[in-house]
Parts: C-alpha cells; structure tokens; sequence
C-alpha cells in the first residue's frame, strides 16, 4: 500500500501503473474486436436454435462487456482525479485521498477480473485429492489438502458438497471428491490444478525420519448439462453399489446407496454417496462422469490445436505445481515462483494470494501462447 505522502508527491501513480499493465498485458483492444463479433453472433437468429451455444456466447459477451466498459469508465475517472490532484493545493491533496484509494481498488478489482481466461470460470469447482504412493503418510497429505480447500471454501462462504470419499486406513483419504460451489468457483480453484508435494518430519515414523509424499488435485468445472453433447453406451458403464463410508449419519451408513460408475473405454470411475437415494446418487455419479469426459475432449482439442501450430505443449499433470515444506516452514510455488512462510495459515485456507498469482501465470501463459501464433 502506497502511503498518503507518497500518492500526493506522485498523482495517481499507481492507478496509471496498475493501468497500463492491464491494458496492455490483457488487450483491451483485443477485448473490443472481440465483444464486436460476439454481439454479431447474438444478433444472429440462427444462434438461438442451439440453446446452450446461446447462453456461452452470452456469458462470454457479458463478461467481455464489464471489462471493456468499466476500463473505460476508469480512465475517464483516472485521468480527470490526475489533474485535480495536479491542481490542488495541499489539504486538497489529502481530501482525494479516499477517492484515489477507491480508484485503487476500482483498478485491482478490473485488473483481477481479466485474470479468468479459462472457460467456465463461473461455474462450481469439482474437485478430486487423491493421495500418490507411500501408504499412510500420503493418505494422510491428502487429508490436509482437502482439509485445506474446504476451509478456503468457508472462509468466501462457498459451499461444499462431497460426493465420495474413500479414508485411509489410519489418517487422511486414499481419494476424496467434492463440489465447491460459489461465486467463480472454478475459476478461483483452476491455479490448484496439478500434484502438491509435501516434505516433514512424519508424525507416523517413530525414528522422526523427514519425508516427501505427493498428492494430486484435479479441478473440473460443472459445465452446463445441455453444453455436454455425450451419450454414454449402457454397454460402456459397469455399476457398482455399496454401502456408504461417509459420516453421513445411521441412515445413509446402513444402505446400499451408494453408487460408482465405471467408463470402461477410458477406465474412469466416480463414485456418489452424497444422498440416500441410490437413484439420485446415481443420476449424479452420471453427470460428472459426463463432466471428467467432456474436459478430456476438450484438452485433447487443445492439445491438438498445440501440436498444428507447432506449441510444445507440456503434461501440466505430472509436473510438480507446488512445494509444502513444513520443517522450513515454506511453501513454494514453483510455477509463479511466490514464497509463502506461513504453511499453516496457507492449510488452514489462506490461499488467496496463492490463488491470485497462479492465475496471473495462467493468463500470462496464454498471452505468451497466443503471440507465439502470431509470429
């Protein structure tokens, strides 16, 4: 935070950093010629035939239009609070001064909504910890990355649903699976994406032996039904029922309920216990087998689109997105490089900076992507 002093010594300096980094980093320009062909596509009839079409091309546009209509709005209002400040004398400096913080955070809040450049960013977050090999200690990992999530999820008073769990067979989970729902939930969760790697002196080693076990997080988003053009073959699917692991209460322990899904093609399977309605669980356990198959086919695309252009494209799944080092009490994020020394807030759920910075990475990335397309 710049000081009061600061500000009035330098007219509105950092709004009009904050300003060109996100004009130019994120192409406002690029933005407009885009909303053009978007609402050129809306005052097309024909769009309306295919509904779920429609409401993607609305949702982009709508986003696209707060952008470049609040970039707008702020420059006008930058540059006239520049020349005021040019103008005023000393205890007028001071009097704008909470009008220069608002247009601070004006500026923050457009920069940060430029950052959600995946599809689907509004939507829920599905999300998947599984623990890697090591036995307890792993199982245990993924406890804590749960855990982890879940509190995050509180604090932005989100909403979570699990849909499955399986426990360890002392801590933690072998794999965990649940929905967070809430206000751009995936695109906040997308960053998290990959394998986290935690190194401690285990509390599971009586010879307090120091030890790295991984755990990978998978985030999908809850696309839209009608979005999703799959129809899964009965001969493709093989069902399976059990009775609930969950503390799900006498009920929901004591019935066969619970359902998994297996895609034999693929070997995918999900499992859903999160009602006692065997049906239900059913219905939902379907949907997001739908989901993890619709964002197979859409990173095959891409990946293809990669290879035509001549990208070299990168298995973001096997590559280590992140350090926890506790017994240094650090963490590191080794794709944007921040540094965190306070691991225990971090899982007790402060992720926002985390959070913040892998998605300027991901949106850099993407730039970075698309001007090597124009060379």
């Amino acid at each position: 935070m710049v000081r009061s002093e600061e500000r009035r010594n330098a007219p509105c300096k950092n709004c009009w950093k904050n300003w060109r980094r996100s004009g130019s980093t994120f192409d406002i320009p690029g933005k407009a010629r885009r909303l053009n062909e978007l609402d050129r596509k809306l005052s097309d009839p024909a769009l309306w035939n295919d509904s779920g079409r429609a409401r993607q091309v609305t949702q982009e546009a709508g986003s696209l239009r707060r952008i470049v209509e609040e970039y707008g709005t702020l420059q006008a209002d930058a540059q006239g609070l520049s020349e005021m400040l040019e103008l005023a004398d000393e205890e007028e400096k001071v009097m704008l001064d909470e009008e220069q913080a608002g247009l601070q955070k004006r500026v923050d809040d457009l920069y940060r909504e430029t950052l959600f450049t995946m599809k689907h960013a509004d939507t829920a977050a599905i999300v998947r910890v599984k623990g890697g090999a090591g036995g307890t200690e792993a199982q245990d990992w993924a406890g804590m990355l749960a855990r982890m999530y879940m509190r995050w999820a509180e604090r932005r008073g989100y909403k979570v649903d699990i849909l499955d769990e399986q426990p360890g067979e002392q801590a933690g989970y072998q794999s965990i699976e649940f929905i967070i729902r809430g206000e751009k939930a995936f695109g906040m969760m997308a960053p998290e994406h990959g394998v986290h790697r935690l190194v401690r002196v285990s509390p599971f080693d009586s010879n307090n032996r120091r030890q790295t076990s991984f755990a990978s997080v998978d985030v999908v988003p809850e696309v839209p039904e009608e979005e999703i053009n799959i129809h899964i073959p009965d001969s493709d699917l093989r069902r399976d029922v059990f009775r609930s692991q969950g503390a799900g209460g006498q009920g929901v322990n004591t019935t066969d309920s619970a359902v998994r899904l297996t895609h034999i093609p693929t070997g995918i399977a999900v499992a859903c216990q999160i009602t006692r309605s065997q049906i239900k669980n059913h219905d939902l356990a379907l949907q997001i087998l739908k989901q993890r198959l619709y964002d197979i086919e859409m990173k095959k695309r891409e990946a293809e689109e990669a290879a035509a252009r001549g990208a070299q494209s990168k298995i973001e799944w096997g590559s280590q997105s992140r350090s926890y080092v506790l017994d240094k009490q650090y963490i590191k994020d080794h794709r944007t490089g921040l540094m965190k020394y306070n691991p225990d807030d971090v899982l007790d759920g402060d992720l926002d900076e985390l959070m913040w910075t892998g998605l300027e990475w991901m949106a850099g990335k993407r730039v970075a992507d698309e001007a090597g397309d124009d060379e």
